[in-house]
């Protein structure tokens, strides 16, 4: 299996999704590591002279309007071979966006990129959504 993590380091699991500069992919089996690459990611600064949409309903979260939902997808399509995706801070519209594209979002307060990888291969990982924003 292949998870993604969001990282700027490559060690530590980034704060945000959107604002991590990479991926850091880990490929998994018989609860080892077998296999890790630092990919690029794009992030917010790629998008910034993108219009960002405010929800103008109160029910609306932020991220689930189309321009951003299409920005999701570009920074999905750097991870579609991983079944998951690891960060410590997501915004509810990139969290289901992931889940749309077949990719397994989680939240963790777990820093250690490795650690967190671990944990998720053995089904133990704890996926925070009340850290949603």
């Amino acid at each position: 299996m292949k998870v993604a993590l969001v990282t700027d380091d490559g060690n530590t699991i980034s704060q945000h999704f959107g604002r991590a500069i990479y991926y850091a992919v880990l490929e998994i089996e018989n609860g080892q590591i077998i296999q890790r690459e630092l990919r690029d990611k794009l992030n917010h600064t790629h998008f910034a002279d993108h219009s960002h949409h405010t929800p103008t309903e109160p029910t609306q979260h932020h991220g689930m309007d189309p321009a951003a939902q299409a920005r999701h997808g570009q920074m999905a399509e750097a991870i579609t071979d991983c079944e998951a995706l690891i960060c410590r801070g997501m915004g509810r519209g990139a969290y289901e966006s992931m889940n749309e594209r077949g990719i397994r979002p989680l939240i963790t307060d777990i820093h250690s990129v490795e650690d967190a990888a671990l944990l998720y291969a053995r089904g133990e990982l704890v996926d925070h959504i009340e850290k949603l924003h």
